[in-house]
């Protein structure tokens, strides 16, 4: 199981990479979830990607503070729109676009008022 960590880490991580040369990928959630799967997989990894710059500048302060820049609030919640959009559009379910309404405007309403917002 932890191989199975350490893989998705490493993937969640070259896509994190991307995500910050292309704006089109939300580069914290990756980054995220490459912390969760290191700290699952891995001691040594986990102190690795801590160690980073990676993670210095992009992670260190939600972590630690449960805060982000307002430039990163945007990214995540511009690509989850975007990939929130396509079943709310194109699904013949009323209860699942009910529930993905619901579900974006929890998700704005937690990163304006549960997450504090870094001036850069």
């Amino acid at each position: 199981m932890k191989i199975l960590y350490l893989i998705l880490g490493f993937i969640s991580l070259i896509l994190g990479l991307i995500g910050i040369i292309m704006p089109v990928l939300p580069t914290t959630p990756f980054l995220l979830l490459t912390l969760y799967c290191f700290s699952k997989g891995s001691e040594k990894c986990k102190n690795w990607f801590i160690n980073t710059k990676i993670y210095k500048n992009h992670l260190k302060n939600f972590v630690e503070k449960k805060a982000m820049t307002l430039k990163q609030k945007i990214s995540i919640l511009l690509m989850a729109d975007l990939m929130l959009m396509l079943p709310l559009i194109f699904s013949p379910f009323i209860h699942l676009k009910i529930f993905i309404v619901f579900l974006i405007i929890y998700k704005f309403y937690y990163f304006i008022f549960k997450i504090e917002t870094i001036k850069v």
